[in-house]
């Protein structure tokens, strides 16, 4: 097979593709215009690729005449039926290969303070040490196509949204690994022209509502709720008494309640629409927050186990599992209140809505203004009442048709 077809006037010129030297060398350019030598051969079948490195006359660079020697020693190795990858003399005294894992670590070390909230980091570590730990333990130079694809098709179809941001991130440390020099193969989790080929493509969902319980079914939830031990189950009721979102309860610190008034104001900060929202808290909701312990140096009122740190985004999530519900979200027990408040109660729509601190149009933009703070904590003292377990203990409850003070 014809040999030395390249250049070193060539290589440095071509734009990005694949070029062959021949006899199994390869140049390969990509789209930023980083070079790199693999060799191809084929045995039992089986098509194998080997990096090795890139282009260049720098340290740790290869230039066209020391890819060639490499070649010839590999051509030599599979001349006798021998291992390229465990036989190159540059590769035998080398310290163990770095793995998957450890560049998916250094991924997430390396955006730290970059985070768009915690939620965002906690969604990367879970995907890539869940969904991705097939991978793991595999030197991260020869990830190959074969083993991305094992470590998505068990969750490809069935959990469509979660599979897609897996591949994301396994191509994001293959790039990263790329990067810092410890791979030279093309990325095998690209999906353009690559694993769009083997994957059936993602079916597009319409955005639905998130899980939610029936609101004739929170009485019940909420009894088995407070039998739950841990800062989370706490965390969980609060949301739920509270109609509010999830970061906004984990993220809370204790000097944005004013436990005297009963009221709790989440900063614009930390709001959805960037707007300051204060919370009437039910007489529940407001023991709850009485009730739980302020550790010294952490100033949320659900503190992790990291010191300084509140409760991880996936601990409601948990409860829920512990409990056997993960058919439910903590998200949609907004739903819940909203259907509750709407089909049983006669308050003004415009007080439901801002108790769910959703933007209102510009004639109830006067409600914003006031927050109808008194009006709202009764909605809300209703719905702590609506409730509680006992049927002594409910309040009662506006109903449609009921004049509303």
């Amino acid at each position: 097979m014809a040999r030395n077809k390249l250049t070193d006037t060539r290589v440095k010129s071509v734009a990005p593709g694949k070029y062959g030297d021949g006899d199994g060398l390869w140049l390969y350019v990509s789209k930023t215009e980083t070079r790199s030598w693999v060799f191809i051969w084929i045995r039992d079948g089986r098509r194998r690729e080997m990096g090795l490195g890139s282009y260049g006359r720098g340290t740790g660079q290869v230039g066209l005449a020391q890819a060639r020697e490499k070649a010839d020693e590999i051509r030599t190795i599979l001349g006798r039926g021998g291992d390229p990858f465990a036989e190159m003399e540059e590769r035998k005294g080398r310290l163990k290969p770095a793995t998957f894992g450890e560049m998916a670590e250094e991924v997430l070390a390396s955006k730290d303070g970059s985070w768009k909230n915690d939620k965002h980091r906690d969604q990367w570590g879970m995907t890539l040490r869940v969904y991705a730990k097939p991978l793991w333990k595999l030197p991260v130079a020869s990830v190959s196509t074969d083993d991305v694809v094992r470590a998505l098709q068990p969750i490809w179809k069935t959990k469509t949204e979660t599979a897609s941001r897996t591949r994301g991130r396994i191509e994001a440390v293959l790039d990263y690994a790329t990067a810092r020099g410890l791979r030279t193969l093309p990325n095998a989790a690209r999906w353009k022209g690559h694993l769009d080929t083997i994957l059936a493509p993602r079916q597009k969902l319409s955005r639905g509502h998130h899980a939610a319980l029936p609101y004739a079914e929170t009485p019940a939830f909420m009894a088995l709720l407070r039998d739950q031990k841990g800062v989370s189950a706490k965390a969980l009721e609060l949301l739920i008494l509270t109609a509010t979102r999830t970061g906004e309860v984990l993220g809370a610190v204790w000097d944005e309640f004013d436990l005297e008034a009963g009221i709790w104001t989440i900063p614009a900060a930390r709001m959805k629409a960037k707007s300051e929202h204060s919370v009437p808290l039910s007489k529940t909701a407001l023991a709850l927050v009485k009730a739980m312990p302020r550790l010294s140096g952490n100033p949320h009122v659900f503190p992790g186990l990291k010191d300084g740190k509140p409760l991880s985004n996936m601990a409601l999530l948990t409860t829920l599992k512990r409990m056997e519900r993960d058919d439910l979200t903590s998200h949609g027990f907004r739903s819940t209140f909203r259907d509750w408040a709407g089909n049983e109660t006669s308050f003004p729509r415009e007080i439901i809505e801002e108790s769910l601190a959703h933007t209102l149009g510009s004639v109830e933009k006067a409600y914003r203004r006031s927050q109808a703070i008194e009006r709202r904590r009764k909605l809300m003292d209703a719905w702590d009442g609506y409730n509680q377990p006992k049927p002594e203990n409910v309040l009662q409850i506006p109903r449609k048709g009921a004049a509303q003070k």
